[in-house]
């Protein structure tokens, strides 16, 4: 049984890394003797190193060895030398750098022009997350790649809390910490932790550091109990990631004050009046802020006039403001399982700035004039006030699209109906133009999470989209292009949603994995969003379809926020900015901030030097909080998937091979769930592996291809690290 011992805790912890200190005072100018003499002899020296006892004779440090001791820690720290067993090396292309990312044995580093290298854990010197340190660039292993070693720690980040459970040592001995993203298991400090047990999901910070990270010493600090519960996971990833969750005092007591006040008449001022026109939200069952309302007439010459019409949350939201602080910090709502951690507080998102049904409020709105083929020709904005006159839900109204809602749906939706068809049809013709541009449809690879009163994940589903809900995607991206055509055209900054093309590496690996597959790819020599739609299309009624799909995924650049306007690839767009969610997301109440400073009629010059610094800042701090954002989003699929899929292990799934490793087969099971079949897991046999291809045993002919469907067994789920193991069925 698994126990502390304080003697050996205590020993341990004094392995740490501690700071050196002397008892005697170091002359300033002997030590900058010492640090230009260490340098100058390693220099002339054979490979540029030198034994300790060698380069103290050179230096003369017995006239003070306090301060030769203090040159070279100096150097070291500072990365012009370097120590390896018993000898001093000087350091060449040495650079300053943040640690990152961390993952199992292996690390990233990121240099101050933003360039990311790769860490192998024998480098990483117990570097953590936010750490400054000293690196050098070294040969990459896989072409193509930056790698590096770090040299020394500049300057450790300041209180680090880090996430993961209690498990036991090697030995059975005593318990240690596992961080989530390490697989170096740390000592504890029992002396100065709250109570913790084997397999209890914890935060810790780091007490003291040794020159591994398995030599570091921490203590725990929060115990949020088994790490069989999805819940306790999250909760502690959240606060170990400094997700902010609760806000200060003084940012609840402005949005509360704002909530309270209401609209006055002020407020009402040079605003559109559209309180008596039929327009209406339609959004998800569960959503309580509701920042996007539509409309929409027929012209007589056949075409549209489209409103889309968003909560004005800019002016409640003022630059300056503690509230516009937090918002801009948080960046993005966050959204897993049932949950949510918002951008506004309640009072603004699920009050005051949200388009409940009767309730005046204040909007922007973009009129937009739709040629009666679906072509977008202009795009008006307003600042208005609306009043709602349904709260659509996305089941209830595709129930009305299709003709099979009952009575009492039918009576809630009479007032809008008529204007839900029209939206039907128009929205086919933006689908069938969007489609003509070439724009790709990738699947979305998420499954939605069905959860019970306890927060205990029941059920997993794919996630579909129906009529309604591609009514409401197809107006917002239409609303979304004006915004950024509006800035365009008017020459005033804004924070644009880009998509850059993808790499023609990228591409030409998909194309030669397509190949393989059996599909004919498209010939192209640059790469248009109309060769990716060929792609998908030629395909798409086939077995390994969500093959092809994730690898398409994995091919595209990454979407971002830029303040400069570099179209959009995956919607074959050139101007495209994010203007229809400013409850939730900080980009879109930035565009609605600028853009209602030049319906104020401000001059260009004004807005650029009032917003181009804005408008970059707030694009790169946005693009960052998304990536934290989908991380953390990710991290909550992956542990509720296991927690459902431990409640069935022994049961037997059908899935497809989507990913082939050197170590084991991933497969996607019909629920959307992820598994790992491992070579070690396979029949005895002996296994050629063609990585991202193929597993195949020679002996029978065997063969587990990329694309194959497969029936396996859930052997194992582990909720922790939400990772799923799989046996051949």
């Amino acid at each position: 049984m698994a126990r502390h011992n304080r003697k050996h805790e205590q020993r341990k912890q004094r392995h740490g890394r501690q700071p050196k200190t002397s008892i005697h005072p170091v002359n300033p100018k002997l030590q900058e003797e010492y640090i230009r003499k260490i340098q100058i002899f390693l220099k002339t020296a054979n490979m540029n190193r030198m034994r300790k006892t060698d380069l103290a004779n050179k230096c003369r440090w017995k006239r003070s060895p306090s301060a030769f001791n203090s040159a070279l820690e100096q150097l070291i720290h500072e990365g012009v030398i370097r120590k390896e067993r018993n000898f001093y090396y000087l350091c060449k292309d040495s650079f300053q750098a943040e640690t990152v990312r961390i993952h199992s044995t292996f690390g990233f580093i990121r240099d101050e022009q933003g360039t990311e290298y790769f860490v192998a854990g024998k480098y990483l010197l117990g570097s953590l997350v936010g750490d400054k340190v000293i690196a050098r660039s070294i040969e990459p292993r896989t072409e193509g790649t930056k790698e590096a070693e770090i040299l020394s720690i500049a300057e450790e980040s300041p209180e680090t809390r880090l996430s993961g459970r209690i498990i036991l040592s090697e030995d059975g001995e005593f318990l240690r910490f596992l961080p989530d993203n390490m697989n170096f298991p740390m000592h504890i400090s029992y002396k100065d932790s709250v109570r913790y047990g084997l397999d209890d999901k914890v935060i810790c910070t780091v007490l003291s550091r040794g020159e591994r990270h398995r030599d570091h010493v921490v203590k725990v600090l929060m115990n949020f109990g088994s790490t069989d519960s999805a819940e306790n996971c999250m909760n502690a990833k959240i606060i170990a990631q400094n997700i902010p969750v609760e806000f200060p005092p003084e940012v609840l007591k402005e949005a509360e004050k704002l909530q309270e006040d209401g609209i006055t008449s002020f407020d009402l001022e040079n605003r559109l009046d559209l309180r008596n026109e039929i327009i209406f939200t339609i959004d998800g069952a569960h959503s309580k802020d509701l920042d996007d309302a539509v409309s929409v007439q027929k012209k007589e010459d056949g075409g549209y006039i489209l409103g889309v019409h968003i909560a004005d949350v800019s002016h409640y939201v003022r630059n300056g403001t503690p509230l516009d602080a937090e918002a801009f910090e948080r960046g993005t709502s966050i959204y897993y399982a049932d949950k949510v951690i918002p951008m506004l507080p309640k009072a603004l998102s699920n009050g005051i700035c949200s388009l409940n049904p009767d309730e005046d409020r204040l909007t922007i709105s973009c009129m937009m004039q739709i040629s009666k083929e679906g072509d977008l020709l202009e795009g008006k904005f307003y600042k208005s006030v609306i009043r709602s006159k349904v709260r659509g839900v996305y089941d209830e109204c595709n129930q009305i699209l299709d003709g099979s809602a009952p009575a009492e749906i039918q009576e809630k939706y009479a007032p809008v109906a008529d204007m839900l068809h029209l939206l039907d049809e128009l929205a086919g013709k933006l689908e069938h133009l969007r489609k003509l541009r070439g724009a790709p449809e990738l699947e979305s690879t998420e499954s939605a999470l069905i959860l019970d009163e306890n927060g205990i994940c029941v059920g997993l589903a794919p996630i579909e989209r129906g009529r309604s809900e591609r009514i409401i995607e197809a107006c917002m991206l239409s609303a979304n292009e004006c915004s950024a055509r509006l800035a365009r055209e008017n020459q005033f900054p804004l924070v644009y949603r880009v998509h850059e093309n993808p790499s023609p590496e990228r591409i030409e690996t998909l194309k030669n994995m397509l190949l393989r597959l059996g599909a004919e790819p498209p010939k192209f020599s640059e790469v248009k969003p109309k060769d990716i739609q060929q792609l998908l299309d030629s395909c798409r009624n086939e077995t390994w379809f969500p093959v092809v799909n994730s690898l398409t995924l994995r091919s595209m650049a990454k979407a971002k926020y830029s303040h400069e306007p570099l179209g959009h690839f995956g919607l074959a767009l050139k101007d495209y900015a994010h203007f229809t969610s400013p409850i939730r997301r900080y980009p879109d109440l930035a565009v609605h901030r600028i853009i209602s400073d030049f319906l104020n009629g401000a001059s260009s010059d004004w807005m650029q030097k009032r917003y181009a610094k804005f408008a970059e800042n707030a694009g790169l701090h946005s693009s960052d909080t998304e990536l934290r954002a989908v991380q953390l989003e990710r991290d909550a699929d992956a542990c509720y998937s296991a927690e459902y899929m431990q409640s069935h292990t022994g049961e037997i799934f059908r899935g497809v091979i989507t990913s082939v490793t050197e170590y084991g087969l991933y497969v996607t099971l019909e629920n959307r769930a992820e598994g790992l079949l491992r070579i070690s897991d396979l029949p005895d046999g002996e296994y050629e592996i063609e990585d991202g291809w193929y597993i195949k045993d020679t002996l029978t002919g065997t063969e587990f291809k990329l694309g194959n469907l497969l029936d396996v067994v859930c052997a194992r789920a582990d909720v922790n690290s939400g990772h799923i193991d799989l046996t051949l069925a």
